[in-house]
């Protein structure tokens, strides 16, 4: 918080002249070098505004590069990506698939991409909390030529789990706010997104290069701008315009500050308490614990309606999670469901309080 205060970048405008931006540069350059080392990716753009906004510009970048007018919807992607997603993809004339909500993993995707198929997109860890190989899915997209569009909405989970670009992703999106930043209703957050070298010139958003000056030394300057829309209007890649930096700034030192290891550290202790939540709630009478696999969240069934039941418990101080309802409330099948989260944060104390005050409850 001490540096992202600092006046020199609380009060950073976009770097149009490099010369006088340097700091600026050199940060988000260090930044995307972060988020494509995270990601498994060969570039990465400087940041979006979200992660919904980073899924929706996705699809509409496979659009580009496929020149197909068809988007496939895991039916395990937050709702909230998902409608935003539509949204954009709807505006320009796309069709888009939505597969059924599917709470343990288990679907079928390769029987929904045919050949107008621009992309498929699908979280993992997903919005139930499953860990997925995108492996079978990115080859089952590729055979048909569409793209693989991986959504990785807790980027924590990428110190514990392979990247999606290990497993064959063209385009990651994902949203990086739990590292470097705090919780915000409807405020700014960390976009981010990342492809292939190859997708360079279809990429959203603004990129920062390493270049030499004058006199051979090193600097950091806007790259590619011709894709974007200060410079080409309604022919931009992208009509996002100057997006939250100073969110990729606190990104950038918290990622510096834990290095790789610390990010795995951290990732383990959100690991382990997630199974000590698993074990404490799997205890309780009437509670069935849905996930085969799982990061740091993960899907609970219970007898009764989860938004009865975390009100319930919220007037006992006890944050509880998400009830199904709030996502889906259109699907009373996903009324009873409760997603659960633990973080490095969760005390064993924490964890106890839950599973008994769930248990008065039920």
């Amino acid at each position: 918080d001490h540096i992202i205060q600092r006046s020199e970048f609380l009060t950073a405008y976009t770097p149009y002249q490099p010369e006088i931006a340097q700091g600026t540069l050199q940060y988000l350059f260090e930044f995307q070098s972060q988020v494509a080392a995270l990601l498994g990716m060969e570039v990465a753009n400087a940041s979006m505004y979200d992660g919904s906004t980073a899924c929706a510009e996705a699809a509409l970048m496979a659009r580009r590069v496929t020149k197909r007018s068809r988007v496939v919807l895991s039916g395990a992607l937050h709702p909230h990506y998902a409608a935003v997603t539509r949204t954009n993809s709807e505006l320009v004339n796309d069709e888009v698939v939505m597969a059924p909500i599917d709470v343990e993993g288990t679907e079928d995707l390769a029987a929904l991409i045919d050949d107008k198929t621009s992309c498929v997109i699908v979280q993992n860890p997903d919005v139930f909390g499953n860990i997925r190989d995108l492996s079978p899915i990115a080859e089952a997209a590729h055979a048909k030529g569409a793209l693989l569009v991986a959504v990785v909405t807790e980027a924590i989970s990428l110190g514990a789990i392979k990247s999606p670009g290990e497993m064959g992703a063209d385009i990651v999106v994902g949203e990086g706010q739990s590292i470097g930043n705090g919780l915000n209703f409807g405020g700014p957050y960390v976009g981010l997104f990342a492809t292939r070298q190859k997708y360079m010139r279809q990429m959203p958003g603004r990129l920062c290069g390493e270049t030499v000056d004058a006199e051979g030394k090193r600097g950091f300057v806007l790259t590619l701008s011709t894709r974007e829309q200060h410079i080409r209007r309604d022919k931009a890649t992208s009509n996002i315009c100057t997006n939250s930096g100073l969110c990729a700034l606190a990104f950038t030192v918290h990622m510096t500050l834990l290095g790789e290891k610390g990010l795995r550290q951290m990732a383990m202790l959100s690991h382990e308490a997630a199974c000590k939540t698993v074990d404490a709630l799997g205890k309780v009478p009437g509670v069935k614990v849905l996930n085969k696999s799982y990061f740091n969240e993960f899907t609970v069934k219970l007898p009764a309606d989860a938004s009865e039941v975390v009100e319930v418990l919220a007037a006992k101080g006890v944050l509880a999670g998400v009830p199904g309802a709030r996502l889906w409330p259109h699907d009373p099948e996903t009324h009873n469901l409760l997603i659960v989260a633990a973080t490095e944060c969760v005390s064993d104390a924490d964890i106890a309080a839950l599973a008994s005050a769930l248990k008065e409850v039920l």
